[in-house]
């Protein structure tokens, strides 16, 4: 009895510091049938009786890989009804299932596990579904990440809890090893079924478990604590460095439509840890499969942001997610790239309004005269230009950019490429086919609104009336 005492107090410690339960929680608990489920299905009905209120439900899942499955699930159903706790069973036939859900056995086990367990507990209304991983199971978790070559957050091992569909998931036995939980059922006689599945070398952790532990343990007889300790730290600095990166992300990511924009001078002010952080957590809102971002993809964004040049790239990150710098603004986008549209509209007086649908934007040409030009003032929530309307040829033309376009810039001798102006603007590649040209009667190009006007129909003193063109965002619901 002293032992159970010892092990309920270490448990109690544990929920309260990680904050795994309340009183009146009703809990979901996996058993499988072997001594650490049946420990800790013991040991928190213990608590529930004596310690704290708290309301158990028993789930066992029948895989269907071995022929004492069935046994086991009856003797967990005989033991949840000696404790007078609720018993809900789930039977899947995981062998036939694999080639279904196209993962391995043990892959294909867990998830359907995992699937039971949780819908369970919102049939209960189950604030959690405790799971009996102990000690040892850390241990080997955290070298099998080691060995896999993760970073601090797969160090820091399994959690003492995570929420997974509006259930958290706890572990109460983290801190407890396999010896103290084995040696409580037979000290007070608790039954427990033996999973020779364990001692196959087939499965990895197993492996992890019979040769690599043992063999580090020679050099080392204390490598398991090594373990623990090494996840107990990175956990907790994990989650001061998540903290750090969520705050990071609100203060200097801009989201719209889907893409998630920052500065690189913003980026490139971070520490290197917080700034590959920034990425995996952009890469998550984003939805990607952050888990498959390996270190050189996530180091290659890194270092092409820092980079002086070039400064213009595009960086398939798999999964339909693109990362681009342009410029000084690193972009991050699960849609395709915007491609070239085409499209030609004319505008003259007899239609001086267009909708330019493909592009979402409204161009209105209006004529002033000059007493009403001079009194204008420039509206600033559109962009407009101001044209000479006698010298102005028409009709125009609005149209999508094409290849070598070159327009006559005030101030400057001769023509330049349309594309070298995007370039010295540093206007985004992306955003250049969402800029139309204005051409005039004779194809001349006279504006690129935002951009640049031309030296065409220049309005002087000597102007007598002006065509005033204006180009603004199509309204919600307007008709394309």
């Amino acid at each position: 009895m002293e032992q159970m005492k010892e092990l309920v107090e270490s448990v109690l410690e544990a929920a309260a510091e990680h904050e795994l339960w309340q009183p009146h929680d009703t809990i979901v608990v996996a058993v499988s049938g072997g001594p650490d489920s049946v420990a800790l299905l013991r040991i928190l009905h213990e608590i529930a009786v004596n310690r704290m209120p708290l309301t158990l439900v028993c789930a066992h899942v029948n895989h269907g890989f071995r022929a004492e499955s069935a046994e086991e699930a009856e003797f967990v159903r005989k033991l949840a009804a000696e404790l007078g706790i609720p018993f809900e069973l789930a039977e899947f036939d995981i062998p036939s299932m694999v080639k279904e859900i196209g993962l391995g056995p043990e892959g294909a086990a867990r998830e359907k596990r995992y699937q039971f367990l949780i819908e369970t507990a919102h049939r209960y209304h189950a604030r959690s579904v405790a799971l009996a991983h102990h000690a040892d199971d850390q241990a080997e978790t955290v070298l099998m990440r080691l060995l896999r070559g993760s970073g601090p957050s797969g160090l820091a091992g399994m959690r003492w809890k995570r929420t997974e569909k509006k259930v958290e998931l706890i572990r109460p036995f983290l801190r407890i090893n396999k010896t103290a939980l084995v040696g409580l059922c037979r000290e007070e006689g608790f039954a427990y079924a033996e999973d020779a599945s364990n001692l196959l070398m087939k499965y990895k952790r197993n492996a992890i478990r019979l040769e690599v532990l043992p063999l580090l343990e020679q050099h080392n007889p204390r490598v398991r604590q090594s373990l623990l300790q090494l996840s107990e730290i990175a956990g907790a600095e994990d989650e001061y460095m998540e903290a750090n990166a969520a705050k990071c992300f609100e203060e200097l990511v801009f989201i719209e439509h889907g893409k998630y924009t920052l500065k690189r001078a913003s980026f490139a002010a971070l520490p290197s840890a917080l700034q590959r952080r920034l990425i995996k957590l952009i890469l998550n809102y984003l939805s990607a499969d952050s888990s498959a971002m390996d270190f050189p993809k996530i180091e290659a964004v890194r270092r092409g942001t820092l980079q002086e040049h070039p400064t213009v790239w595009t960086l398939d990150l798999g999964g339909g997610f693109v990362c681009m710098r342009q410029y000084d603004t690193l972009l991050f986008s699960s849609k395709p790239l915007l491609r070239q549209v085409s499209y030609t509209y004319p505008l003259s007086l007899p239609h001086p309004r267009i909708n330019l649908k493909e592009i979402g934007k409204v161009m209105t040409m209006k004529v002033l005269e000059r007493e009403d030009f001079f009194a204008q003032e420039e509206d600033s929530g559109k962009m407009s230009a101001w044209f000479d309307g006698d010298e102005l040829v028409l009709p125009l033309t609005i149209r999508s950019r094409l290849p070598g376009d070159t327009i006559r810039v005030m101030g400057l001798n001769g023509s330049k490429k349309v594309k070298d102006i995007y370039i010295d603007d540093k206007i985004p590649s992306s955003e250049r086919s969402a800029i139309p040209l204005v051409c005039d009667g004779l194809g001349n190009i006279v504006w690129i609104p935002g951009v640049r006007r031309s030296m065409h129909a220049a309005v002087g003193r000597h102007t007598a009336s002006v065509l005033l063109l204006s180009m603004e965002d199509m309204e919600q619901g307007e008709e394309t």
